[in-house]
C-alpha cells in the first residue's frame, strides 16, 4: 500500500472505530428503569370510622425511579381520583385490576364504584408538586399531593 493510501484510510479506520464506539455506548442502557418499582404506601380511600378518610395526603417520589401503587377502595362511597398535572408527569408502565392488566399511555381518572384495587407502575419523568383529589369530595379533605423531586 503507498503511503499517501495509508495516510488516507488510517484517518476513516480510526473515524469509523469512534463511530461505532459512541454508537454502542448510546446503545447501551444502565438498566430498564420499569423494573423493580419500589412499594409506595397504599392509598386508602373510605374506612369504617368515616367515608371521607384518605389513607395518605402525600407522596415523595423521585425521578427516573420506578414505582408501585396500590389504589383501594373500601367500598363505602363511589370515589374517583384525579391528578390530570400528575398523570401527565408520568411515564405508565402499567395498570393492574380486576385479575388484568391494563396497558396504557396515560390516566385520566380511576373510579371505584364498589370496594376494589387498582396498582398502578409508573415512573415519574417531571419534577414538581402535583395534586390528587377524589372528584367531589375534595371538600371532605380527600385531597393530597405528589411530591417528586
Amino acid at each position: 500500500m503507498s503511503m499517501l493510501k495509508s495516510r488516507l484510510i488510517k484517518p476513516l479506520i480510526i473515524a469509523g472505530v469512534a463511530g461505532l464506539m459512541a454508537v454502542t455506548s448510546v446503545a447501551q442502557a444502565a438498566g430498564d428503569l420499569t423494573r423493580r418499582p419500589q412499594k409506595l404506601p397504599d392509598l386508602v380511600m373510605g374506612s369504617d370510622e368515616s367515608d371521607y378518610y384518605l389513607s395518605q395526603k402525600e407522596y415523595e417520589l423521585e425521578t427516573g425511579k420506578a414505582y408501585k401503587l396500590a389504589i383501594i377502595s373500601n367500598g363505602q362511597k363511589e370515589y374517583a381520583m384525579v391528578a390530570p398535572d400528575f398523570f401527565a408527569s408520568i411515564f405508565l408502565r402499567k395498570v393492574e385490576a380486576g385479575g388484568m392488566e391494563i396497558k396504557a399511555v396515560s390516566l385520566t381518572e380511576l373510579e371505584f364504584e364498589d370496594a376494589a384495587e387498582a396498582e398502578i407502575y409508573f415512573v415519574p419523568v417531571k419534577p414538581g408538586e402535583f395534586a390528587f383529589e377524589m372528584e367531589g369530595l375534595q371538600g371532605k379533605g380527600m385531597v393530597g399531593v405528589f411530591k417528586v423531586k
